[in-house]
């Protein structure tokens, strides 16, 4: 075998190797239940949990109390199973948080009753949405 073939065999390990690990790195979208569940079994690995604002009849957010120091708050998040919970960021309310579809959370339980989230992650509506548009005649 030529040294060119050894070193590109060598080359192609390598990436397969990578590309393992880094699936095994890939995270999916838990439910409030599993997180917590992880949680209780030590597991300490930031998860990803997806859910929208909780919001009123009137479709204003409800929950949403900003630290004094308005470098931290925390908010009610209803995950795509139903669950509740309240979330803690120790960061700024960022721009049109509100306004967000849908929120993808990052971060674990630190106690058993709140999730801390290290970031998040917003679907924001669309400032390009289809409109009817009315063409006048002239």
């Amino acid at each position: 075998m030529k040294k060119g073939h050894i070193i590109g065999l060598g080359i192609i390990g390598v990436a397969i190797m990578i590309i393992i690990t880094s699936i095994g790195d890939a995270s999916t979208y838990e439910s409030f239940t599993t997180a917590r569940m992880l949680a209780s079994n030590g597991e300490a690995k930031a998860i990803h949990v997806v859910g929208q604002l909780k919001k009123n009849e009137y479709g204003k957010v409800v929950g949403l109390e900003v630290g004094e120091d308005k470098t931290s708050f925390t908010f009610l998040m209803v995950d795509n199973d139903g669950t509740e919970q309240q979330v803690y960021y120790n960061e700024p309310v960022p721009a049109d948080f509100e306004r967000s579809e849908q929120v993808v959370v990052i971060g674990s339980y630190r106690t058993e009753s709140l999730f801390v989230a290290d970031k998040i992650l917003m679907k924001c509506p669309s400032k390009y949405q289809e409109t009817d548009v009315q063409a006048t005649s002239m």
